[in-house]
C-alpha cells in the first residue's frame, strides 16, 4: 500500500495520474433519478467511475423543534456497508460515514436550499421532515460529491406526499406537491497531493493525499459551506484557488444534475 502512495505521489507531481487523467479531470458521471420509484418519495443512483451510490428520500411528518416551531426539517444518514469496500465493517455508523452525512447535509442546509416553512402543516404541532439515506454500493473514491449530486437529484425529483389530517397520517404515493426548492447547491471536493491540487480521486488516491478541500456553491456562484479534511493545513491563496476552479466544475455537474431532473 506505501509503495503505491508513493508511486501516485510522485505521478502527481509530474502531473500524471494512473488511470492518465488529467490533475482537474473527472471520470465519467452518470445520475439516474427515480431509481426507486415504489418505496421513495425521491431517489438517485449517482455513479462515478466505478464509483456508484444510491440516495432515498423519505418523508415523515413529526413534531417540531420547540425552537423552530413553523419549520420542517431535513435528516441526513449514510451507510458504508462492507460490500461497498474491504476497509468498511458491520455495526454502528463508521466515523467516515458520520462525515459524509454531515457534509452532504451541510450543503443542502446552508444554502437554505428547501424553504423548510413551507414544510410546515400547523406551527408548534405537525412539520415534514426530510430524510435523506445515503447507500454506497462501491467505493472507488469521492462519495462526498456522488453522494451530494445524489441528493440533490432525489429533491429536485422527489415529491411531498398527501397528509391526512383526520388521521394524521402520510398518504404514501400520492402526490401534494413538489418538494419547494429556493436553491440548486452543488457539491465539489478537492484535494492536495505533494503540493498539487487533485479532482475527483480514486480509493487508492485518496490513501496518498495529504489534505481535502470540499466547496459548495448555489446556482449564482456563492459559496455556502466548505468543509475541509485530512491533517494538512491549507494556505490562503490555496483555498482560494480551490475556490475560484469549484466555479468550473460545478457548473458542469450542475447541468448533469439539471438533465436528470428533466430540466
Amino acid at each position: 500500500m506505501k509503495l503505491n502512495q508513493e508511486t501516485i505521489r510522485k505521478m502527481v507531481k509530474d502531473q500524471d495520474r494512473l488511470d492518465d487523467r488529467d490533475l482537474d479531470e473527472f471520470r465519467d458521471i452518470e445520475v439516474e433519478a427515480d431509481y426507486i420509484n415504489e418505496t421513495a418519495e425521491g431517489s438517485a443512483k449517482v455513479t462515478i467511475g466505478d464509483t456508484q451510490v444510491v440516495v432515498g428520500l423519505k418523508v415523515g411528518a413529526e413534531e417540531p423543534f420547540p425552537d423552530r416551531p413553523n419549520e420542517g426539517t431535513i435528516v441526513t444518514n449514510a451507510e458504508l456497508a462492507p460490500m461497498a469496500s474491504r476497509e468498511y465493517e458491520s455495526g454502528p455508523p463508521q466515523e467516515d460515514g458520520v462525515e459524509l452525512a454531515r457534509v452532504v447535509d451541510r450543503g443542502i442546509r446552508e444554502s437554505e436550499a428547501v424553504d423548510l416553512e413551507e414544510l410546515c402543516i400547523e406551527p408548534g404541532e405537525k412539520v415534514l421532515t426530510l430524510f435523506l439515506d445515503v447507500h454506497v454500493l462501491n467505493d472507488d473514491g469521492n462519495l462526498i460529491d456522488a453522494s451530494s449530486l445524489g441528493a440533490m437529484a432525489a429533491i429536485k425529483t422527489g415529491y411531498l406526499p398527501v397528509y391526512d389530517e383526520e388521521t394524521g397520517t402520510l398518504q404514501r404515493g400520492e402526490k401534494d406537491r413538489d418538494i419547494p426548492l429556493q436553491e440548486n447547491p452543488v457539491t465539489v471536493t478537492a484535494s492536495k497531493i505533494n503540493g498539487e491540487t487533485v479532482w475527483d480521486l480514486t480509493s487508492e488516491e485518496e490513501d496518498a493525499r495529504d489534505a481535502r478541500l470540499t466547496v459548495s456553491l448555489n446556482e449564482h456562484g456563492n459559496v455556502v459551506a466548505m468543509q475541509k479534511g485530512e491533517t494538512e493545513p491549507l494556505t490562503h491563496e490555496e483555498v482560494m484557488d480551490i475556490v475560484h476552479e469549484s466555479e468550473e466544475k460545478t457548473q458542469k455537474l450542475r447541468t448533469i444534475l439539471q438533465e436528470a431532473a428533466g430540466e
